[in-house]
């Protein structure tokens, strides 16, 4: 299959800081790719070293087999960055159209474009309201039709579901369905691993500048955790907030459920179930298999939102 966007050996440092330390990752042609990274790790830079709003100090991006420089024009490509970008004083359809005319579309083609646009997301009966009128998960879906006004075969979405509603974001994960579909290639990095997990066809993680993983969740289950399973433990009450949890324990944000990863139910279930009774009562507990939250936690030794 065609590789659509392949970066090889990227590096960016600004100052001191090195945001990306010769990361290297290929999508395929109609591929939807979660990028995945704690914060810090490098993600914003690499979207925008490939749309080339950032210069590399080493290594290429090449977009269908060219090698693009900063300064070169990328038609194939879309980018939707993470704060909305759109005219709020206009309506939806006037949006659309001042895009088009930005990437020089105009006559019949424009008005082909804005009507698929309003169409595939959904805003058409709304298309003659000014967009300060919209929810926020409507501007965004505005705003990613925006970025496909001119039919690119790339898209780039830095975390196109932040600060929407789940509605909203099953809405956009369905809109970006339809484009890999139709042959277009999706990134989009994300803080919402089981989204990633359920929509992703691959993930590609980011740690510290370099890629530290990439393939399907099951692929990423079995190359860092093996036959691994999860436990996770239910307690009555919240623990300490200042409680120390033992050694591969992680708690979610109401420190009520603690997670950790096993190996040998016998040996190591009894022993971890008497770690977390030393935090409180445990209401319940249960065993699955490891998930692409357990993936990133064994690779980078932190969870997304940290």
């Amino acid at each position: 299959m065609t590789q659509a966007l392949e970066v090889a050996g990227a590096a960016k440092s600004f100052g001191e800081t090195k945001a990306l330390a010769g990361a290297s990752f290929a999508v395929r042609q109609g591929e939807l790719v979660g990028l995945l990274g704690p914060n810090g790790a490098g993600k914003t830079t690499m979207i925008k070293a490939i749309a080339g709003r950032v210069e590399l100090d080493a290594g290429s991006i090449s977009l269908f087999g060219r090698e693009v420089k900063r300064k070169d024009k990328r038609p194939d490509l879309g980018v939707v960055p993470q704060e909305l970008a759109v005219y709020k004083l206009l309506t939806a359809r006037e949006n659309l159209e001042a895009f088009g005319a930005l990437y020089g579309v105009s006559g019949p083609a424009l008005k082909e474009r804005v009507n698929w646009a309003l169409e595939w997301s959904g805003l058409a009966d709304r298309a003659k309201e000014p967009v300060k009128k919209f929810s926020g998960g409507m501007q965004r879906r505005l705003n990613i039709a925006c970025s496909l006004i001119h039919k690119p075969r790339i898209l780039l979405l830095d975390e196109p579901t932040v600060g929407v509603d789940p509605q909203s974001r099953e809405r956009i994960y369905d809109m970006l369905a339809v484009l890999k579909r139709e042959g277009v290639s999706v990134v989009l990095t994300t803080h919402h691993l089981e989204e990633a997990e359920r929509r992703c066809e691959r993930v590609v993680i980011i740690d510290h500048g370099r890629i530290v993983a990439s393939g399907t969740t099951a692929e990423l289950v079995t190359q860092a955790l093996g036959a691994t399973r999860v436990l996770a433990v239910h307690l009555a009450e919240p623990h300490a907030e200042n409680a120390e949890l033992a050694d591969g324990w992680t708690s979610d944000e109401s420190r009520s459920t603690l997670r950790v990863t096993v190996k040998d139910l016998v040996v190591d279930v009894p022993r971890r179930l008497a770690e977390a009774a030393g935090l409180g009562a445990v209401r319940e507990m249960n065993v699955t298999g490891a998930s692409l939250q357990d993936v990133f936690i064994a690779l980078t030794g932190r969870e997304l939102r940290e």
